[in-house]
């Protein structure tokens, strides 16, 4: 053999050697960067995360703003994202329908995952059509939601890849102020309501955890239940219609990210002058449309809800 092909020859199993240790060295920097991301279910936890993890890590929202959490889609791509994370935060408690397989999904990839609902003190439906079932809707209450904060807080520092411990714990404390300063607000707010008109009546059973919090009563739902997938009989709106007049209810609260015809339909077999207002339950807006954080979100429905109920 001449001395050209020794050479090629003894050069071979270096570059072999080296080609493999970059391939080593790229599969592991692929998986750590792909375990250093937080996939969020809904777009309010979504926006209470990103306040928390500020610039540690990318966080991932996978319900667009205006959608129902009961039965939005994601693409094949972001399912996929879910399964790389480094933990997927979603709410729990049968809220997220359509998304349980995602969640499933991936845990079984491997990924840890926070059911926040399950770790604030979750209440139960008392309406007869779910009664007993858990109320996924704890967000209405700033009190778990602050309780939420430090959960997700403690997990993304537990899980995800590179964030800085005492910066995501600063994040987080800053944050639970603010929604302090929202409870001092909500609490001021609707104590200038009448007590005798502390009566909620919404699209569907959404204000429970508000309601408990500060002393509303839950007259009835337009939808049955607390999914916005089932629909109401005509003996359900008699019968919640009847209620509303027995109540002397002066509005209706519909979601604003759900048609309010049915409302109106309530409004006029009440034989009543009701009126409809919007409410921002269970998604944040587009920015400029008024809810387009957490806590834009519930100012809004704060200053909603005690106009509507003070009203004449």
């Amino acid at each position: 053999m001449s001395p050209s092909g020794r050479r090629r020859r003894a050069v071979l199993p270096v570059i072999a050697l080296i080609t493999t240790a970059l391939l080593v060295a790229t599969g592991c920097s692929a998986a750590g960067d792909a375990r250093s991301s937080v996939v969020v279910t809904t777009n309010i936890l979504g926006d209470v995360t990103r306040a928390i993890v500020g610039d540690q890590a990318e966080v991932t929202v996978l319900m667009k703003p205006n959608a129902d959490p009961h039965s939005f889609g994601i693409s094949a791509q972001q399912a996929a994202e879910a399964e790389r994370a480094g933990l997927i935060v979603y709410n729990g408690l049968g809220l997220e329908e359509g998304m349980l397989r995602t969640v499933r999904a991936a845990e079984d990839s491997g990924v840890p995952a926070l059911p926040v609902g399950e770790r604030v003190n979750p209440i139960s439906y008392t309406s007869d059509e779910a009664a007993g079932r858990p109320d996924p809707h704890f967000w209405t209450d700033p009190g778990r939601v602050r309780d939420a904060v430090n959960t997700i807080a403690e997990q993304i520092i537990a899980h995800v890849a590179g964030v800085d411990a005492a910066v995501v714990r600063a994040n987080a404390d800053r944050y639970r102020g603010e929604v302090g300063a929202l409870d001092a607000t909500m609490s001021r707010r609707f104590a200038e309501i009448p007590p005798h008109r502390r009566k909620l009546v919404t699209n569907h059973h959404v204000f429970g955890y508000l309601a408990r919090r500060f002393g509303f009563e839950v007259v009835g739902a337009v939808i049955p239940g607390g999914t916005t997938l089932a629909s109401p009989s005509s003996s359900d709106l008699k019968s919640l219609a009847d209620t509303v007049r027995a109540a002397g209810v002066p509005v209706i609260f519909a979601d604003s990210s759900q048609p309010d015809r049915l409302a109106r339909v309530l409004a006029e077999q009440a034989g009543l002058r009701v009126a409809v207002t919007p409410l921002f339950s269970e998604s944040l807006s587009e920015p400029g449309q008024g809810a387009a954080t957490y806590l834009e979100m519930m100012h809004a429905n704060t200053e909603a809800i005690a106009t509507g109920l003070t009203r004449p």
